[in-house]
């Protein structure tokens, strides 16, 4: 019975063999002209695939001047052109893989027949595969099929159909590509582990070389993995790698292409890979550093919101050139940590920094005490703290920008009279049914003042009696032309979520009208106060609108992107607009100037570092001392400082001095807009504007004074 089953077995594999044949050669004959027709249907369109879809590449991302801050991929690939890789890696590969490569047009026949006896005969199981099959085959799972999971399975299905298929394809191949070409191909395609593909990337993960270099030994390794990537992994399991390499060792003795005893010399050498894990860049923003970090998430998030896919990006061999100032980032990020620790304990410290202009506004540095990274213990994190409303609280009276403007976009005077009583009571809003009472931060003020000076010393009072007479919608609508364009259209204004489907509680992107929350619900009055989620970085850019007479940018991180083949790529990027008349705007920045100077709530981190530059500014704190900002500009650069609780907003901040600021669970804090924010935007600004000119602010217009 057993010797009966054994020939049975045989006669179906060699059988198989022939439909194989007979399917590529004769496809209307039979059976194999059955199978044919239904694999014809798509080997013409795989066999288009396999010439028009690329491997995936790794995407770089650099600073402003071309040097690579972070690489982002899926698969790691180095292209390697066939005269970059050594004899000693292409015998490896062919002697274990397909030892008549050169001698068969694509599918090797006599293989066929000799494994189908073989498997039959109880001897050892062989695939019989070409490499150019294997080509075909691999291109499909790692390169056509690779997030496709199904498509990946039919791939490797062991049927007649996808054989034949294969086959064909790979005949197809051998008359459109040198045997060179087609063997560099598929040591370009092939896995290898650990996110590693092809032999470029291989040789320089493995062995910290170029794959011109590799000898025997190192190609012997190289060469067996493709087998069982996973399995021969010379970290994970050295044994099964060490024991694999000799095999392929033994195979290149049988193929002559070694001698005997070189081969017995290597199998007692160490398998020679770089200690520890391969040596690869990181697949991700991490690889950008704890100083770079936040930028490159910012480019990611900015190119996926801006007409790229996520998968695109990360496999379409792009480099992205991005605005960075290396220098101007890196003395951010230490001013932001001398004020906070990096490892203070649920207090973040940012500064995002972006250039004011009428075409671009150029984000040069985004920064933060807290480094960039997976490593919690060491305070690291992931969170895009500089640049999105996620884990970031209010910005307090910053948000006094919005309700100044809107009023004086109705007719008031930067120097028109203004109550500031110590308690206020809104004669328009009330809070949860009760009457909306505020009072200030301190009793010193006067009982009037103009707005500049309210602008500078930021009586509350002063400003929700603004609200009362602008009404909460023209101040809603005026955050948003100045640049809150994410901030406002994902929270409603009072920390709540939007509705983007109801009309009565949802900003309206066409029509550029806030619709709701109704005019009078909960916590609306208290928005000039800045109780709302906020986006840093679109603080800054309201600064940069500002100062660039009113014209709103996108804050831009890309400077140029190309495609593998140096080819430029357009970004989908909003254009820029006149968000309010250039009067307005000039105006705005005159009522804004004086908080710098003596009686600003700046003015005292402005002195400790000598600043003498003319310049636009609001600090913010917001209640219980939780989290302050401070937003400035001059006319070469903006910015926005912002300190918060990122991981747990409950309590305060208590402000003891540079590098003693920590937070407190429960009670009020001490921190103001005026002291850990606004240190960390003028210590920074003042290095980075350091020999260029001072220039002075536009002048406003008469009709706002």
């Amino acid at each position: 019975m057993r010797n009966r089953s054994g020939l049975l077995k045989m006669f179906g594999l060699c059988l198989l063999a022939g439909v194989l044949v007979a399917g590529v050669l004769f496809p209307v004959a039979g059976l194999a002209g059955v199978i044919s027709n239904q694999a014809s249907e798509t080997v013409e369109s795989t066999s288009a695939e396999l010439a028009d879809e690329p491997p995936p590449q790794l995407t770089t991302i650099t600073d402003k001047n071309g040097e690579p801050i972070a690489t982002l991929y899926d698969q790691y690939r180095v292209p390697t052109a066939p005269d970059e890789i050594s004899d000693a890696m292409k015998w490896a590969l062919m002697s274990i893989e397909d030892r008549r490569f050169y001698e068969h047009n694509g599918v090797d026949w006599k293989g066929t027949l000799r494994a189908a006896v073989s498997n039959s005969s109880g001897g050892d199981t062989q695939g019989a595969s070409t490499l150019t099959q294997q080509y075909v085959k691999n291109y499909l799972i790692n390169v056509i099929h690779r997030d496709d999971e199904l498509g990946q399975q039919r791939a490797q299905e062991q049927t007649i159909g996808r054989k034949l298929k294969e086959a064909r394809i790979a005949i197809q191949l051998e008359t459109r590509m040198s045997k060179e070409e087609l063997l560099a191909g598929y040591l370009n395609v092939v896995e290898f582990s650990r996110q590693i593909y092809g032999v470029g990337a291989a040789a320089r993960a493995y062995f910290d070389t170029t794959p011109d270099q590799l000898d025997v030994k190192q190609s012997a390794l190289l060469a067996g993995m493709v087998n069982n990537p996973a399995v021969n992994d010379p970290w994970s399991n050295p044994e099964a790698a060490t024991q694999r390499r000799n095999i392929v060792l033994d195979s290149m003795v049988d193929n002559r292409k070694l001698a005997e005893e070189d081969a017995e010399r290597i199998k007692n050498e160490p398998l020679g890979v770089v200690p520890g894990g391969p040596n690869k860049p990181a697949a991700n923003c991490v690889g950008a550093g704890p100083e770079h970090g936040f930028f490159c998430q910012y480019v990611e998030d900015y190119l996926t919101t801006h007409g790229m896919d996520k998968e695109e990006l990360y496999s379409g061999g792009y480099t992205v050139r991005t605005t960075l100032d290396r220098q101007a980032n890196r003395i951010a990020k230490r001013a932001a940590e001398e004020q906070v620790s990096k490892t203070q304990d649920n207090v973040a410290n940012t500064l995002s920094l972006v250039t004011p202009g009428k075409d671009r506004h150029e984000v040069v540095a985004l920064a933060a005490n807290r480094d960039y990274g997976i490593d919690k213990e060491a305070g690291q994190t992931i969170y895009a703290l500089p640049s999105s409303t996620a884990n970031v609280t209010g910005a307090g009276s910053a948000y006094k920008i919005f309700t100044a403007a809107a009023a004086m976009q109705q007719g008031l005077g930067i120097f028109d009279s203004l109550p500031s009583p110590g308690s206020y009571t809104s004669s328009r809003y009330t809070n949860a049914g009760q009457p909306y009472t505020v009072g200030n931060a301190s009793d010193s003020y006067p009982a009037n003042m103009n707005l500049q000076t309210a602008l500078a010393t930021s009586p509350n009072t002063t400003f929700v009696h603004l609200l009362d007479r602008t009404g909460i919608r023209p101040v809603l609508d005026m955050a948003y032309r100045l640049g809150m364009r994410s901030t406002m259209t994902s929270n409603a204004a009072n920390g709540g979520p939007v509705d983007a489907g109801n009309e009565s509680n949802a900003w309206g992107m066409e029509q550029r009208e806030f619709y709701g929350p109704r005019e009078n619900s909960r916590g609306m009055p208290a928005f000039t106060l800045g109780v709302s989620p906020t986006n840093p970085l679109e603080m800054a850019n309201v600064a940069a609108t500002i100062m660039s007479g009113g014209t709103w940018c996108p804050p831009t991180p890309i400077a140029e992107v190309t495609d593998r083949n140096g080819q430029p790529v357009s970004i989908e990027e909003e254009p820029c607009e006149q968000a309010v008349n250039e009067d307005l705007a000039n105006s705005l920045a005159e009522a804004m100037s004086q908080d710098s100077v003596n009686g600003g709530t700046s003015a005292a981190a402005a002195s400790d570092v000598g600043w003498t530059r003319p310049m636009i500014g609001k600090t913010g704190t917001t209640q219980s001392n939780a989290s302050a900002a401070f937003v400035g500009a001059t006319p070469q650069m903006a910015g926005a400082s912002m300190v918060f609780k990122p991981d747990n907003p409950a309590g305060g901040i208590v402000d003891g001095g540079p590098g003693n600021v920590y937070s407190v669970g429960e009670g009020n804090g001490n921190i103001f807009g005026g002291r850990t924010p606004a240190r960390t935007w003028y210590t920074a600004m003042n290095q980075i504007l350091e020999g260029q000119p001072e220039r002075p602010l536009p002048s406003a217009s008469p009709r706002y004074e």
